[in-house]
């Protein structure tokens, strides 16, 4: 009968830190919440770009970036003012999905409330007409800014939840 040398290190749980062995599914917040938070910082830093657009011409690429990143700073913020603590990985990976996502899911709606109240039969009839014969120019350019978009959420959640990180500021 052979013995096995005990082990010293703590076990590594599901959300990828040591600790102990409760179970962390019980304890893990609901980020349901702080994905609306994403979302709602989104809209407002959004809401406040179209009105200096009226004004002075901006960059979209550099409006969506700066979007993101107050609708990260938003949700991170009230995460950890909430739960006393930072994001782990996979929760900054759940909240980049959903918040872009759900930033996705409004323009879609807002888009289409353009389409049917503002345009006109024959403004929509030009517009497909033009996505049919060069289809590949706006799809690219709509994959190009999703994935801006969920770049610019990965760096932001990161680097915000290591700035407010509690545990970082003590030490």
């Amino acid at each position: 009968m052979s013995r096995k040398p005990a082990s010293l290190s703590k076990p590594i749980t599901p959300s990828g830190r040591k600790g102990s062995h409760l179970n962390t599914t019980a304890t893990q917040p609901k980020l349901m919440l702080y994905i609306g938070f994403f979302a709602v910082g989104y809209m407002l830093a959004s809401s406040v770009f179209m009105m200096i657009q009226t004004k002075l011409a901006l960059n979209a690429q550099l409006v969506t970036v700066l979007s993101v990143v107050l609708g990260a700073y938003i949700s991170v913020h009230k995460f950890i003012k909430h739960q006393q603590r930072a994001l782990d990985r996979d929760e900054i990976n759940r909240l980049m999905f959903g918040g872009v996502i759900v930033v996705w899911l409004l323009t879609m709606i807002y888009f289409l409330g353009i389409w049917v109240f503002l345009f006109d039969a024959i403004s929509r009839e030009v517009l497909l007409e033009m996505s049919m014969q060069q289809p590949l120019p706006l799809v690219s350019a709509l994959v190009m800014i999703l994935v801006l978009s969920l770049v610019s959420a990965r760096i932001s959640i990161w680097a915000i939840n290591r700035l407010l990180d509690p545990n970082r500021k003590g030490a």
